[in-house]
């Protein structure tokens, strides 16, 4: 059993309303969207979400009005980079904007730093707000998802 509650951030960014810290009681709820999220890939572990939360990374998450975790996003931060490791919306919260507000939560943790991310290239609506936020495609990455071997764009956004 880990108990930390992870390293945090000197500078924290305020949080947006209706978004929350990552809790380690939310991992399982994180677990269990990921499977629906992402079945024919690997989806995260609860041990992958705890050694993110035990690296320190920037992890919130937004509720629907019964208090479910709808959505989620998590953030590494590297000296002048910032790294996306995460968005996800349940399927029924898709559409009306909480995917972009998850990126702006990250874009305003990430201040100045060059944020970078993987999103499948077949993903054109995540592609989209990717790019009406300012991320430029600048690679590819070949069978970056397993097991389905899907391709990845790797996107920046400057400073």
């Amino acid at each position: 059993m880990i108990s930390t509650v992870g390293k945090r951030h000197d500078r924290q960014p305020p949080i947006a309303p209706g978004l929350e810290i990552l809790d380690w009681a939310d991992i399982p709820a994180l677990v269990d969207l990921e499977e629906i999220l992402f079945p024919g890939d690997s989806p995260w572990t609860w041990q992958m979400f705890a050694g993110e939360l035990e690296a320190g990374h920037f992890y919130v998450v937004h509720r629907d009005q019964d208090g479910a975790i709808d959505g989620y996003a998590g953030l590494a931060i590297t000296g002048d980079e910032a790294e996306v490791h995460t968005i996800g919306v349940r399927p029924a919260a898709q559409g009306a904007g909480l995917g972009r507000k998850l990126l702006r939560q990250l874009i305003s943790a990430a201040g100045d730093r060059r944020m970078l991310l993987e999103v499948r290239t077949d993903n054109d609506a995540a592609i989209g707000l990717y790019a009406s936020e300012g991320f430029t495609r600048v690679g590819i990455r070949r069978r970056y998802y397993q097991p389905s071997g899907a391709d990845a764009y790797t996107m920046a956004r400057p400073k």
